[in-house]
C-alpha cells in the first residue's frame, strides 16, 4: 500500500517540475513562488515535525534546532566551497552562480523526497489512518518539491537536460523510500534530526539565494504576492493534513 501511495507522489512531483518549466517567461514569479513554498515547508512543516520527533535536548537546546542551524551553516559552507573551487580553477559561473550549487541543492531535495517515501512507509507500519494522513501531506507538498527541484537546478545555470534528470530522480525517490521500509524500521529521533538538518539547508537556499534573485531584477508587487501565496499554500496543506 505504501508503495502504491508513493506513486501519487511521483506524479505530483513531475507536475510541479513541469509547471516550473512552462513558466520560464515569468521567471521572477516562479522564483518568488518557489521561495514562498520553501519558506512554508521549513517553517510550517519540517521544523515543527523535527522538534516533535527528535525530542532530546543537547545542553539546554533541542537537538532538532541545533541540527537546523547546522544545516543552514552547512548549506552556506558548501556554496562557498564550490564557488571558491570553481573560481580557483578558472571555471565560469552563470550570473555569479555555480551550477554545482544547484546540483547539490537538487540532490538534497532528492534525498528529502526519499525520506518522504520512508515517512509514508513508516506511517503505514503504525496504522492505515496514520499512513493516509502522512500520505496526503507528502503528496500535496511534492508538487512544491518538484517545482523547487527543477528551479534550483536551472536557476544556477544548469542545462535543461540536467534539470529534467534531477526532476525525474526527485519524482522516483519517494517510491524508492517507501519500498525501502519493507526492509527496516526508521527510529523516530533519527527522522526528526534529519528533518531539522534539511530544514536549515532549505531555509538558507530560500532566504539567501532564491528570494533575493526573485526580487532583484523584478521588485514587483506580483513577485511578493507569489511568495506569500507559496507560504499560504503550504499552510493550507499542513492544516488540511492535520
Amino acid at each position: 500500500m505504501a508503495v502504491l501511495v508513493a506513486l501519487g507522489a511521483f506524479l505530483m512531483t513531475l507536475a510541479g517540475g513541469w509547471t516550473a518549466h512552462r513558466v520560464t517567461d515569468r521567471r521572477h514569479l516562479v522564483l518568488g513562488l518557489a521561495g514562498g513554498l520553501m519558506l512554508g515547508v521549513v517553517g510550517l512543516e519540517l521544523l515543527p515535525e523535527s522538534l516533535e520527533a527528535a525530542g532530546t535536548e543537547v545542553y539546554g537546546v533541542p537537538a532538532a534546532l541545533l541540527l537546523f542551524v547546522a544545516g543552514f551553516l552547512l548549506a552556506h559552507l558548501v556554496e562557498r566551497l564550490l564557488a571558491h573551487r570553481q573560481a580557483a580553477h578558472g571555471g565560469e559561473e552563470s550570473d555569479g552562480r555555480t551550477p554545482e550549487v544547484g546540483l547539490t541543492a537538487a540532490a538534497a531535495m532528492v534525498g528529502h523526497s526519499a525520506m518522504d517515501g520512508v515517512a509514508i512507509g513508516a506511517a503505514f507500519q503504525v496504522g492505515g489512518g496514520m499512513g493516509a494522513a502522512v500520505a496526503v501531506a507528502v503528496i500535496a507538498h511534492d508538487f512544491a518539491d518538484g517545482f523547487n527541484t527543477y528551479t534550483l537546478t536551472s536557476v544556477y545555470g544548469n542545462a535543461h537536460r540536467r534539470a529534467l534528470v534531477m526532476l525525474v530522480a526527485d519524482a522516483a525517490a519517494p517510491v524508492a523510500g517507501a519500498a525501502s521500509t519493507l526492509l527496516f524500521t526508521l527510529p523516530e529521533p533519527l527522522l526528526g534530526g534529519y528533518l531539522g538538518l534539511f530544514g536549515g539547508a532549505l531555509l538558507y537556499l530560500a532566504a539567501a539565494e532564491i528570494l533575493p534573485e526573485a526580487h532583484h531584477a523584478h521588485p514587483a508587487r506580483s513577485t511578493l504576492l507569489c511568495t506569500i501565496a507559496g507560504v499560504l499554500f503550504i499552510w493550507l496543506v499542513v492544516g488540511t493534513a492535520h
